[in-house]
């Protein structure tokens, strides 16, 4: 199970290959997904009026930053905007 960070606060989870969708307001935001104490950076993105903005998880990593994770636990999933 992953949590889904909108600006900060909890925005819900999901499973493992799942989608959800989340609204927020038109503006500037930060997403972020955790799972235990490994996560994603946080990304910044801009939402206009009725758009809809997509990520896509990973945790496919290149075996240095595979490595790395484990003593930086943001570098173990990637978020990559569609």
């Amino acid at each position: 199970m992953y949590d889904i960070v909108v600006d900060g606060q909890s925005a819900g989870s999901l499973e493992m290959n799942a989608t959800v969708e989340v609204s927020v307001e038109p503006g500037r935001h930060t997403v972020q997904v955790r799972n235990g104490r490994n996560s994603s950076r946080t990304e910044t993105f801009d939402a206009s009026e009725g758009e809809i903005v997509a990520f896509r998880c990973t945790g496919k990593r290149f075996l240095p930053i595979f490595l790395a994770s484990f003593i930086v636990p943001s570098l173990a999933l990637k978020l990559t905007r569609q």
